[in-house]
């Protein structure tokens, strides 16, 4: 999927040749046109979205025109998308795969974006980018890690099982798949626990039938633990350290008080002394500097 263009091409959602000068300005209307839009800044992105997300409300949907404002809109908020890949780059998936999944989500919120409700884009995208990458491991990952050698022997072991049985009319035993394949009985069990790693059943799944009757079914289902939001902002929370570590007091001060006291701006600038929109100002500046300083991808901070 190519999410860049020359100067002001389509972007990942569009194909065929860049739009020509007539389009461009057609498109954009009473709005300048984004030499580079991959290149803004933060505060640009977020004012050119929201003038964009007007001018899309304006077009028909399936036009040139259309369709170039939605590109425009995708490569103003990659950064979003960069962002969101940070959490998993633990992953053994290559950066650019996590990248390109997460550019589908972009699209799809910017396609489900509705500006009226006075939600800023940023807050709307992220778990929408989020959920598709994760989408995409839950539907390309094993449960755990099992070696290639028995990936490929359980396709096999899958296939043979299969002849055998048309072939008696019964489910063939581990003896029978074994001399059918020439792998050991040991081989077999192994490749049957990989089945069982590649299509597990998730904790979270409710009980049924009759393991729902089954006290220690029930027990178990009570002692699984349950997800916990907020394991997924640790990687954000270790990068976000040194970053607010460089902060001066006040600005330190501020944060604290908003986001672990959960004052509002008015306590705020009670506490510190300060105009509510002296704290806003301030807080917009702070968050704006830790945002640029997570997607600084070449920056690696060391924490004091």
């Amino acid at each position: 999927m190519n999410t860049r263009r020359t100067t002001a091409g389509p972007g990942p959602a569009a194909a065929g040749p860049p739009p020509g000068a007539a389009v461009r300005r057609r498109a954009l209307g009473p709005l300048p046109e984004i030499e580079r839009p991959t290149r803004a800044s933060t505060d640009e992105a977020r004012d050119l979205s929201v003038a964009l997300f007007g001018r899309l409300r304006e077009l028909e949907e399936g036009t040139a025109e259309y369709s170039y404002v939605r590109n425009t809109l995708v490569e103003l908020n990659l950064s979003l998308v960069k962002f969101a890949a940070r959490r998993f780059r633990g992953r053994p998936e290559p950066r650019e795969e996590i990248v390109q999944v997460g550019t589908i989500g972009l699209i799809k919120a910017i396609n489900r974006f509705d500006p009226s409700r006075g939600v800023d884009f940023s807050s709307f995208a992220i778990p929408t980018v989020v959920g598709e990458i994760k989408r995409f491991f839950r539907d390309t990952s094993w449960s755990v890690h099992v070696p290639r050698r028995l990936q490929e022997l359980r396709i096999e072991l899958a296939r043979a099982q299969e002849e055998l049985e048309q072939r008696t009319g019964r489910r063939p035993t581990r003896t029978e798949l074994a001399g059918r394949l020439r792998v050991s009985e040991a081989d077999i069990v192994q490749a049957e626990l990989a089945h069982h790693a590649y299509a597990a059943d998730s904790l979270d799944a409710p009980l049924t039938g009759e393991d729902a009757d089954d006290p220690p079914a029930r027990a178990a289902g009570r002692a699984t633990g349950v997800a916990e939001p907020a394991y997924g902002l640790i990687d954000d929370l270790v990068s976000l350290q040194p970053l607010i570590a460089r902060l001066d007091d006040r600005d330190r001060e501020i944060l604290s008080l908003r986001f672990v006291h959960d004052l509002t701006q008015a306590e705020i600038g009670r506490r510190v002394g300060l105009s509510q929109m002296h704290v806003s100002r301030i807080l917009t500046r702070v968050l704006d500097d830790l945002r640029t300083g997570l997607l600084a991808e070449d920056t690696h901070p060391t924490a004091p």
